[in-house]
């Protein structure tokens, strides 16, 4: 018979069953949704309360060992408090995706209650049980800051600027409803907003390899409360899904074979979660187990196992200018290193969930990812409907850096709610997301580099095999990527780069912050420094004598535009470069757009109602903020305050695709599309009003399909009140912009692959006990849409570079992970290393107000920097990540 004990919560007794778990009570009993399970392990802090004012996390105390204690969540805080943590994290730019915010804020309280002026160690150490996965913390420990000095010395929130404009240092829109739990994640939908939901989930493969022999589901059937068991033979469709290349197994039908250890062998759904548990435990699978492919070099030996029957080859690249073995025979100093990268877990704080329901003869589904569109199309494949019957509505994404480009559980949760006629949710575990989703390629790399006797580099040549592992997922374009990026942002024209990805039995790689250029840059700016010794040169110098500039062509055949800043992000570095003497340097480029003559739009609806515009886009806010960019540009270019805007998070019924958040695109690509939208909108409230629009146009002279718009002065000077937009009240105006790009291989002397590169310098600088001192990142951005934001990307890429050059490890044993979410190494706030970000801004882009995409290169050249400051520092050169020899690795 279950006990029950009486707690105090946000001021009031509740009494709930001593078994059971605060984080269940909470979310649950009490909807206090600021409370976020991001682990229920008890490693991530997502979870964190106050407890008797100390701060604890929620997912592992059982309300037994908290009889008669006070409990205090975000909810609970007093208006003044809300009111000062939600200005303090947006003035300081805190939010990003916003999973860790409200446990952030927790631990805020906890703090300044007993520490009303604290130091930033002693924030750090207050937050340091909570992982950041956005941020690198910094801008967390400035907005706690910020809060104290406000609470401490009575300070009201300032009034927010309403004219802004590109360039203005503004709030996240959704700052609020992060910092205060109330806007909504996918899993923080419930019994209350749809009370017949069910809740589904997968059986998953015992094996990495194995032959289905039979799958018993006749116990589980028979379990009351269990509404339905499904396998492939249920499949209305096409079981094979898959963001490029459907060969990815929905689940895996009896007779097959499975892949890797996250393969869905049947679906179970029920009426309660711990029902559906104990129904997956009655489901009965027969194997026959077979010897997994564990790595490349087996699966391209020969008579290997099939891991596809097209092949163990997903994808071989093999780019060519000029004679590489010619120059590099001929070159003066020249350079061969093998190197090795790891496989990484993306980690986001939110695990993937969705909840899904019948409408209209199809599916509507609620989902946490990177791309509704993307989203619709897999779905629609395995449910065999019209895409325009899967509609798909991002709610608030917790992450996603590339990891939440695939379904995972959208298409399942689609498939039981579109079978059973119910409402149902399918969420993944911490354990089942580390498995599932696909990780960063492990790559193997062979790397020649060569340059004349003045230093000046001549040619390279690479061998790069990846690690594919189960399913396609983004594996080619990565894989393309990484090659056509392998020989950096460096004036020099004759490469040969061969590169393979390979499939095997381990989990699926796929898309993950940098796309492959983090693997093949570390490789290159390694070699760079070596090539530096041999020629007397510092890597510094090395680096400026070769850096790309305007007008200069690209090692794949482009010329670079305007806007190309690497030689300015070096001199920005150059002081604080020589200032140390345990200095790593690393310089990378990072494409904007999807390029290489491959179908890449943005598109946006503007939708005039009640007096204000409303801003409809299919491209997802993974974190990166893309609503409070595209409301900038849309201020900024009609002429109107951002209280006559309101941003709608994506929705395919509503929204036109604007294509997958991923590859720096949307601020560039969607940010174009919003701003010609603007334009339109903007030319009618001068009609509107009587006014006369002057302007004059000309065409793009690096990019096609592009005009140069300039207003007169009198035209530009113009702004509008909330008076005169309504009287555009339903009038609709849509903007589109293609990024047009060249082909691979297209017979043109200067390609154009990209609309639009970013480039950077970072630097790491170390202590004489080996640990860092500071990390610097200077950032060509082109023109910055706002400044905080930008930062923040700068300050969170690092950090998380820093901990794929040091501590992290997705460890795999058979194709088996091993890693738990505390100990795949991530960096915690008081370990986390300092970060100073300067951001460059250099017109020449002649869209998006010149902007550029900041999201992936952050983390490029990190790691690069950090193996040559060790290099300085221990006089040893390593080619492998995580790095051995530094205060920071592992102890065995």
């Amino acid at each position: 018979m279950s006990s029950y004990c009486k707690v105090w919560i946000n001021g009031q007794e509740v009494e709930a069953d001593e078994e059971r778990k605060l984080m269940d009570v909470l979310r649950n009993d009490l909807r206090l949704k600021s409370v976020k399970d991001g682990c229920s392990e008890g490693a991530c802090g997502t979870c964190t309360v106050l407890i008797d004012g100390k701060a604890t996390k929620s997912c592992v105390q059982k309300m037994g060992r908290l009889a008669g204690k006070h409990i205090l969540t975000v909810e609970g805080l007093s208006q003044r408090e809300k009111d000062v943590y939600v200005y303090a994290f947006g003035e300081t730019g805190a939010v990003q995706c916003g999973f860790c915010i409200p446990g952030m804020v927790i631990c805020a309280k906890g703090l300044l209650d007993v520490n009303p002026d604290p130091s930033r160690v002693e924030i750090a150490y207050a937050i340091r049980n909570n992982y950041c996965r956005c941020t690198g913390y910094k801008k967390i420990i400035d907005a706690i800051q910020l809060a104290a000095k406000m609470l401490r010395e009575d300070i009201a929130p300032a009034e927010q600027e309403k004219m802004i404009r590109v360039g203005s240092r503004v709030h996240r829109i959704d700052a609020e409803g992060k910092v205060l739990g109330t806007g909504k994640y996918v899993d923080d939908l419930d019994k209350v907003d749809f009370p017949e939901m069910i809740y589904g989930s997968a059986v998953r493969s015992k094996y990495p390899r194995a032959i289905v022999k039979a799958i018993h589901t006749e116990k589980a059937k028979a379990l009351p409360g269990v509404v339905c068991v499904l396998t492939a033979d249920d499949v209305p469709g096409k079981n094979k899904v898959g963001h490029l290349k459907q060969d990815w197994d929905t689940m895996i039908a009896v007779g097959d074979t499975t892949r890797y250890l996250g393969d869905t062998i049947c679906l179970v759904a029920a009426e309660t979660p711990e029902i559906l548990e104990q129904a997956k435990a009655l489901v009965e699978v027969e194997y026959e187990k077979l010897k997994p492919v564990t790595c490349p070099a087996e699966a391209m030996e020969e008579g290997a196992p099939l891991v596809h029957s097209t092949g163990n080859i997903l994808s071989h690249e093999h780019l060519v200018r000029g004679n590489a073995d010619e120059v590099i025979a001929a070159s003066k100093y020249k350079v061969t290193r093998h190197y090795e990268t790891p496989w990484t877990e993306h980690a986001f704080l939110e695990p993937e969930c969705a909840v899904s329901m019948p409408f209209d003869g199809g599916v509507l589904i609620y989902s946490t990812d990177q791309g509704t569109y993307d989203t619709r199309h897999e779905t629609s494949i395995l449910l065999g409907l019209p895409p325009e019957k899967v509609i798909v509505e991002n709610m608030l994404v917790g992450g996603g850096f590339g990891g939440k480009e695939d379904v995972t559980v959208q298409h399942q949760a689609a498939l039981i709610a579109y079978i059973t006629k119910r409402a149902v949710k399918v969420k993944l575990t911490r354990k089942e997301s580390i498995l599932v989703h696909p990780k960063r390629h492990p790559m193997s790399i062979d790397l020649t580099t060569a340059c004349d006797e003045n230093g000046r580099l001549t040619a390279m040549k690479a061998v790069v095999v990846a690690d594919t592992g189960a399913y396609a997922s983004l594996g080619g374009p990565v894989l393309q990527r990484a090659c056509t990026h392998a020989a950096g942002p460096y004036n020099y024209q004759v490469i040969d780069i061969d590169g393979k990805a390979v499939y095997t039995n381990n989990p699926p790689a796929g898309a993950f912050r940098g796309f492959g250029v983090t693997q093949t840059c570390f490789a290159t700016e390694m070699n760079i420094n070596l090539l530096a010794e041999m020629c007397g040169m510092d890597p510094w110098q090395f680096r400026y004598l070769n850096a790309i500039r305007p007008g200069q062509v690209l090692p794949n055949g482009q010329i670079a535009d305007p806007s190309t800043g690497l030689a300015e992000t070096l001199e920005a570095v150059k002081d604080i470069y020589y200032s140390h003497p345990y200095v790593g340097i690393g310089c990378a480029m990072k494409n904007a757009g999807v390029g290489v003559g491959l179908p890449d739009t943005g598109r946006v609806r503007l939708i005039v109602e009640g007096g204000k515009v409303h801003i409809h886009s299919g491209a997802s806010c993974i974190g990166q903020g893309v609503g409070t960019v595209l409301v900038q540009m849309l201020a900024e270019s009609a002429g109107i305050s951002m209280d006559e805007i309101e941003y709608h998070r994506p929705n395919t019924s509503m929204a036109p695709d604007s294509g997958t958040t991923s590859g720096s695109r949307q601020t560039l690509v969607t940010g174009e599309a919003c701003r010609r939208a603007a334009k339109d909108l903007r030319r009618a409230l001068f009609e509107a009003t009587g006014r006369s629009y002057e302007a004059t146009e000309m065409p793009s002279a690096y990019l096609s399909n592009v005009m140069v718009a300039k207003e007169s002065p009198e035209t530009a000077a113009v702004t509008f009140t909330a008076e005169e937009v309504a009287l555009l009240n339903g009038k609709e105006f849509y903007g589109e912009y293609l990024a047009k790009t060249d082909k691979m291989g297209a017979d043109v002397e200067y390609p154009v692959s990209h609309v639009a590169y970013g480039y950077a310098t970072q630097l790491c600088i170390l202590k004489e006990d080996g640990t860092i001192e500071k990390m610097v990142g200077a950032h060509d951005v082109g023109k910055v849409v706002n400044p905080k934001s930008a930062e923040g990307q700068v300050e969170g890429g690092i950090v998380m570079g820093c901990g794929y050059a040091l501590t992290e490890q997705y460890p795999l044993k058979d194709c088996v992970p091993t890693a738990k979410y505390g100990t795949l190494g991530l960096f915690r706030a008081d370990k986390a290393p300092e970060v100073e970000s300067i951001i460059v801004e250099k017109p020449g882009v002649d869209v998006a107000f010149g902007a550029i995409g900041i999201g992936e290169i952050t983390s490029i050249p990190t790691a690069p920097a950090v193996a040559g400051a060790y290099y300085k520092w221990n006089q040893i050169f390593e080619t492998e990540l995580p790095l051995k020899n530094t205060p920071y690795a592992k102890k065995k």
